[in-house]
């Protein structure tokens, strides 16, 4: 691998287009899509999380699509390990890697790199989960905040799986997370990078918010959360967040009615895309970006900017 070895970046907020764009990048310069959504790895969702349909992963090599079970915690490091292995192997086969998704510390944490914080021993994750079920949010925050008085201050009480973190980190390590994400960032691959950021307007992917949710549960996206909450994973387990899934949660345990809980659902989608697009524009740096919602009418004009960047990478 050499430093001009490529990579392609599709980014953008949740129902822009990215799977769409990224499957027709992989077919038009033979390349592997790798998933870069949190969500998108578990194999419980397909439907909900809007992962690549069985046809559509036939016409392209298709990578960390559901390959874990939704008991798994998989942090930005663990993606980004499985991500390098993945981008290193179609460079080896001699294809150009696509990474594809919303999820921006993911591929951040692929493209610019962590910080080297050490893997915690399964035994000390498995403690701390243990005592935030005991403790409940406040007393651990609480107990955090005495510990490392700046990852107290910088975590809300709500956020459960931070507060978990930081608290494994410390005990692992002696030292606060705060200080390690302070250290220089490591790279776990060096590539040249071309990035194309998804940036409809945002009345346009509002109404494709809603409509796409709308499509989900036409599709069996009420099936899947009822075959998730059957499994009787702990309620702060990353999938159980997955959009959607509290709200149809609500619904199947009677806490509301079946449209409330769709109402609900796409505004908390709406709500999560605003916050996507507002972390791009101040976090990533795009080669191209497209300020519409994607189509293949598009494709000339992406695929020309592509072509060059392909040609100019020396590989």
């Amino acid at each position: 691998m050499t430093i001009s070895s490529p990579l392609l970046t599709v980014a953008g907020p949740t129902a822009s287009g990215k799977s769409a764009l990224a499957l027709g990048l992989a077919q038009a310069f033979d390349g592997v899509v790798i998933n870069a959504d949190s969500m998108q790895v578990y194999r419980e969702l397909r439907v909900l999380t809007a992962r690549p349909t069985v046809e559509e992963e036939a016409l392209a090599p298709h990578r960390l699509y559901g390959v874990l079970p939704g008991a798994e915690v998989c942090s930005a490091g663990r993606w980004a390990e499985m991500a390098a292995a993945e981008v290193r192997a179609a460079w080896a086969a001699g294809k150009v890697p696509i990474l594809c998704g919303g999820t921006g510390l993911y591929i951040h944490a692929l493209t610019v790199g962590l910080s080297p914080i050490p893997a915690i021993p399964d035994a000390v994750r498995a403690a701390a989960r243990e005592d935030m079920a005991a403790l409940g949010n406040p007393a651990f925050h609480a107990r955090l905040a005495a510990a490392d008085p700046v990852m107290g201050a910088r975590l809300n009480v709500g956020d459960t799986q931070r507060t978990i973190r930081a608290w494994e980190v410390l005990q692992a390590t002696g030292r606060s997370l705060a200080d390690w994400q302070a250290d220089p960032p490591v790279r776990l691959i060096a590539p040249s990078v071309f990035t194309v950021l998804l940036e409809p307007p945002r009345e346009v992917l509002y109404a494709r918010c809603d409509a796409r949710f709308a499509a989900m549960m036409e599709a069996g996206a009420l099936d899947e959360v009822r075959g998730l909450d059957a499994l009787g994973l702990p309620p702060d387990a990353p999938v159980m967040k997955a959009l959607g899934v509290p709200e149809l949660r609500a619904y199947l345990h009677g806490q509301t009615g079946l449209d409330a809980a769709v109402a609900k659902a796409q505004q908390t989608t709406r709500n999560f895309a605003k916050r996507q697009g507002t972390w791009f524009r101040g976090q990533l740096r795009a080669d191209m970006t497209l300020r519409a919602q994607y189509s293949e009418s598009f494709n000339d004009q992406i695929f020309a900017k592509v072509r060059h960047f392909l040609l100019t990478t020396g590989e």
